[in-house]
């Protein structure tokens, strides 16, 4: 019975699954959510031009999932899979079940499915360093989003009791 579940989900994760978008990411993880919006890829089809839009070859890196799953830009799913089927928190809770299910742990042959030769950039491709600038998994990379949201937070509060300070002394 063990064997036919497992043949089961096998043949599950081999289907192509849909994608839910970036919004169901955020919920279990904020912090790469977070560090995902401020990155390149978030913003991947905003660096085309009109014309590339409508080009085929520029959209496969630049939008890859548009036409098919009606996500924009390169997200959370565009290098971990769909993620229909792993998803669910009780999935996501079994590191095993969730890649059995479709979870992908992308490598450099991943980004260079679009960072390659025929890329038109003039910067070669360096997975160490592209490595560096999307990493949102690390401790560091956690850190630093949670940082920045201290600093933000730190600076409306600044902002508010600034403008109720401005406000008040306008009153008298």
């Amino acid at each position: 019975m063990l064997t036919g579940l497992l043949m089961l989900l096998a043949g599950t994760a081999s289907m192509a699954a849909d994608f839910l978008g970036p919004q169901s990411c955020k919920g279990c993880h904020p912090e790469a959510f977070a560090l995902w919006t401020q990155s390149k890829h978030a913003r991947a089809s905003a660096h085309l031009r009109t014309e590339d839009t409508q080009n085929a070859r520029c959209m496969t890196c630049h939008g890859p999932e548009l036409t098919t799953q009606e996500v924009a830009n390169v997200t959370c799913e565009t290098c971990h899979g769909g993620g229909e089927h792993y998803s669910p928190e009780h999935v996501m809770r079994d590191p095993e079940l969730a890649r059995l299910v479709g979870l992908e742990d992308p490598g450099e042959k991943t980004c260079r499915g679009c960072h390659d030769d025929n890329a038109p950039s003039l910067i070669p491709f360096d997975f160490r360093k592209a490595l560096e600038s999307i990493d949102h998994w690390s401790p560091a990379a956690l850190e630093r989003i949670r940082a920045a949201q201290a600093s933000a937070k730190d600076a409306a509060q600044r902002s508010g009791t600034s403008r109720q300070a401005t406000a008040t002394r306008g009153a008298e």
